[in-house]
């Protein structure tokens, strides 16, 4: 008896332990992210509640916002997306000498609308080494009530607390072996150092090789930056081989940690991106650069690439931003980083499951021997992309959708794929019948056989009521969440398989 308990308990305990390994495993196997900054500097911006449906239309699954604005934390609730949220500079000093003030802050602005609002990070202070005014020893202190709150909330393992960085912060950044903290910021620097490693919160960094490429166009070159290179920089210490900006700065910035033996803090990028306009001297902010900065940057994280320094390493970057911004100062790129136009029209076109929007169907992306093409649904999307696309199609996207109603001519067959199909068709022509405007996030499909049946006449570009003369929009997909997906299915049965053995 007395060994027959014993197996049991020893069993009972392997379970436990397999299943805890298995949520580890889990927690690894999350993949990369690509997030999208919203920045509210203008004056033009649609609502948060817009915002939030052109977010979720886009399936941008993770948000940067640089306050807690309460109107921005009520749009966003049971969307589903994660938002990073921000202690701006001119409140660190109260977040850092009274635990009363953060603990009311989070009473009043955070807790009411969590986790409704799914709050994944709290970012304390924005680049304060850039700030003119010396408020980086405000950052730790800070940081540590935050969390201590966060703690008395019963928060402080859902919610990580970190604060964000220019590359400034490094004395030295080439070769990316060489890389160094300046020794200007080291009073701040080990305490936020070792407040990262102790919690498990990343180090949040804003990475931008427009930047290096403008200021240094001669020693830069734009593909190098662009992701587009086709020659290599080797590091002479190290011999690792370098083929785009990106890595070389994110490796200068994993050396420069290695340096003060902090190994296992990971690296997260809060900001990176590249301007679409630019003053007559920023020749390289173009909508192509953009497009290829942007496109080439999410391909590269979501395939899990990482760095010739860490090789297959998760890295999670936030593309900045959401809009243009008409409010800020500088040159011109400062005011067209956006992804979109105030008016939600899309700057350029995005793809952000890192494939394309091709279909592989025997009609996708043709055209008939006329040049006649139709946009049609992917019978391939799913009922809730297509749902998504069809509201915004017969919404925001202007779409005349009184076809598809009941009685109507195009309501029959009652199928979202043939009601999504009209919408979008209708779309397309409108706004020029171009590619990007059958895009929707990879589930529009170009054809060159008419769709029309029997009363309901699919117009073309000659036929529509009204054409565009504005920027198209862009439907884009993230399917960040379909590799945890994948490794769940996967790795339950094994689960399964060894409770029962034990039982």
């Amino acid at each position: 008896m007395r060994r027959s308990r014993m197996g049991k308990g020893l069993g009972f305990n392997l379970i436990i332990i397999g299943i805890l390994l298995f949520i580890m495993l889990l927690d690894h196997c999350q993949g990369s992210k690509v997030g999208v900054c919203y920045g509210r500097n203008a004056d033009d911006l649609p609502t948060p509640n817009k915002v939030a449906q052109l977010v979720q239309l886009h399936n941008i699954k993770y948000l940067r916002i640089y306050d807690s604005n309460i109107q921005v934390l009520k749009a966003f609730a049971n969307t589903g997306v994660e938002l990073m949220i921000g202690v701006p500079n001119s409140d660190l000093l109260a977040f850092a000498q009274f635990q009363s003030n953060v603990d009311s802050w989070l009473k009043n602005s955070i807790l009411p609308y969590y986790p409704a609002s799914k709050i994944t990070y709290i970012t304390v202070g924005a680049e304060v080494t850039e700030s003119p005014n010396n408020v980086s020893a405000l950052v730790v202190p800070a940081m540590k009530n935050v969390l201590t709150g966060l703690r008395k909330a019963g928060l402080h393992k859902k919610i990580k607390v970190s604060s964000t960085h220019s590359l400034g912060v490094l004395s030295r950044s080439f070769p990316p072996s060489a890389g160094a903290f300046s020794s200007n910021y080291a009073f701040f620097l080990k305490p936020l150092l070792e407040f990262l490693a102790d919690n498990q919160s990343p180090f949040m960094i804003n990475i931008y090789p427009y930047y290096a490429y403008r200021e240094s166009p001669s020693n830069v070159s734009l593909d190098y930056a662009l992701f587009e290179s086709s020659s290599e920089v080797i590091d002479p210490n190290t011999g690792l081989l370098y083929t785009n900006m990106f890595d070389a700065q994110i490796d200068a910035l994993y050396f420069a940690l290695m340096a003060l033996n902090f190994r296992t803090i990971r690296v997260m990028v809060t900001e990176t991106g590249w301007p679409s306009k630019g003053s007559p001297k920023e020749t390289s902010a173009t909508p192509d650069n953009a497009q290829t900065y942007n496109t080439n940057l999410i391909r590269h994280v979501i395939n899990n690439t990482g760095t010739p320094a860490r090789p297959g390493e998760e890295l999670d970057v936030y593309i900045f931003s959401l809009f243009n911004e008409n409010r800020k100062p500088g040159l011109d790129s400062e005011r067209n980083w956006g992804l979109f136009y105030p008016d939600q029209t899309s700057v350029y076109n995005l793809d952000f499951t890192g494939k394309g929007a091709v279909d592989m169907s025997t009609q996708a992306n043709s055209t008939s021997s006329n040049g006649t093409a139709w946009c049609i649904a992917s019978s391939k999307a799913s009922d809730m992309d297509l749902q998504n696309a069809l509201d915004w199609a017969c919404g925001s996207g202007n779409v005349d959708c009184t076809a598809i109603q009941p009685s109507q001519p195009c309501f029959e067959p009652d199928t979202l794929v043939s009601h999504a199909s009209y919408a979008f068709n209708s779309y397309f022509q409108q706004n020029g019948a171009t590619d990007v405007a059958c895009g929707f996030g990879g589930n529009g499909v170009k054809v060159n056989k008419d769709p029309s049946y029997d009363n309901c006449l699919y117009a073309t570009i000659g036929k529509n009521k009204t054409i565009s003369s504005g920027n198209t929009t862009a439907i884009s997909s993230t399917s960040s969440s379909s590799t945890s997906r994948i490794e769940v299915s996967a790795g339950l049965p094994i689960i399964m398989a060894f409770i029962s053995y034990f039982l």
